[in-house]
């Protein structure tokens, strides 16, 4: 997809602004003090995964560790926790190298129900993650000081996966753990800088929703997932 309307849009700003726009030469100020940068700065990837294993206490998420190698029996012994008959998940290209395809058809053959999000589909893979049990994404960016997985939506990973279900499972490359929010939009900026295709639709999932608005009473999950489980994968 393009973006439709840009240059009229700019145009239309700077019109607004009184002035001619600027096309070039526009840089980022250099400020004296920067303390985004210092939080976790000299932490090590383990520190991190630490970093967000304690964060996971406090937004009400389940956190479990696990290597590439044993993936699979982790994800099968969570989704049977979860009651998980009906799981929905995005057509990412890692379900291959993660042994996720072998754990989808044992689940299949095990008479669960298993929908891999598919855009021929339309709307019936979003009414699939309405009744759907468990849904399951691989995280792009993890930000250990907040607990936040970035998730870069498309055609293949709809947004549905992680609002709907009853539960979500984020599974996390350890690789993808950085200290905050601060290199997440880093990654992000680069990314577009450097003319890789990013995603137009980038979400930022902290656990299960959390609202206290009715007499300061928590309540967890009031809309989306009840139940979120992050699985640091080595």
């Amino acid at each position: 997809m393009g973006i439709q309307n840009r240059e009229s849009f700019l145009n239309n700003v700077a019109e607004n602004l009184g002035r001619e726009r600027r096309t070039q030469d526009v840089k980022r100020p250099e400020w004296s003090v920067n303390p985004q940068w210092d939080v976790y700065r000299d932490f090590s990837q383990d520190e991190l995964v630490d970093v967000l294993e304690k964060q996971c206490e406090v937004i009400h998420t389940d956190f479990k560790r696990t290597n590439k190698e044993n993936l699979v029996n982790v994800l099968a012994e969570t989704i049977e926790g979860f009651d998980g008959n009906s799981i929905v998940a995005a057509n990412d290209e890692r379900n291959v190298s993660y042994g996720l395809v072998g754990l989808f058809d044992k689940l299949h053959q095990d008479g669960k129900e298993v929908h891999i999000w598919d855009p021929n589909f339309g709307n019936k893979n979003r009414e699939f993650a309405e009744r759907a049990d468990v849904g399951i994404t691989f995280s792009d960016i993890t930000l250990a000081e907040s607990g936040t997985v970035t998730l870069f939506n498309n055609k293949n990973n709809g947004r549905s996966i992680s609002l709907l279900p009853r539960t979500y499972i984020a599974i996390i490359p350890k690789r993808t753990i950085v200290p905050r929010m601060t290199q997440a939009t880093k990654q992000i900026h680069e990314a577009n800088q450097e003319g890789h295709n990013v995603s137009s639709c980038i979400s930022f999932i902290t656990g299960p929703s959390n609202s206290a608005d009715i007499e300061m009473k928590l309540i967890v999950g009031v809309h989306g997932p009840v139940n979120v489980c992050y699985v640091v994968v080595e």
